[in-house]
């Protein structure tokens, strides 16, 4: 069985956000279901994270909950590459605005996907 120093010496992603109804920050572990909490500072926040993936992991193991390991993310794992079926309307669209832009269609939607959000791993 892990203990609970393995669990907390794993990189478990957190994700932080400024709490704009409240004030403060609000940070969670994706990876860790319901382990969350909030504070009014970024030092704090941090301070707090760590405490409740303590808690979070020491009730998981108490209750004998499966805990899962982060996922592994390596750039290095990824071709830069993915193929994409659109409707034809749209592949016009996205050509023709490329060649008014004077790029290649690929540099094209390059550009429009780095100005969309995108979701956070």
């Amino acid at each position: 069985m892990r203990t609970i120093d393995y669990y907390m010496s794993l990189p478990y992603r957190i994700e932080v956000v400024p709490d704009v109804a409240e004030g403060g920050f609000t940070a969670w572990y994706p990876e860790l279901p319901g382990c969350i909490t909030t504070a009014d500072t970024m030092d704090k926040i941090l301070e707090n994270a760590m405490d409740a993936k303590r808690s979070w992991l020491e009730a998981a193991i108490a209750d004998g909950v499966e805990i899962k390991e982060p996922v592994k993310m390596n750039v290095e794992d990824y071709s830069g590459q993915f193929k994409l079926r659109i409707p034809k309307s749209l592949h016009m669209t996205l050509s023709v605005n490329a060649r008014r832009e004077g790029i290649s269609m690929n540099q094209y939607c390059i550009y429009l996907l780095s100005k969309a959000e995108t979701v956070p791993f």
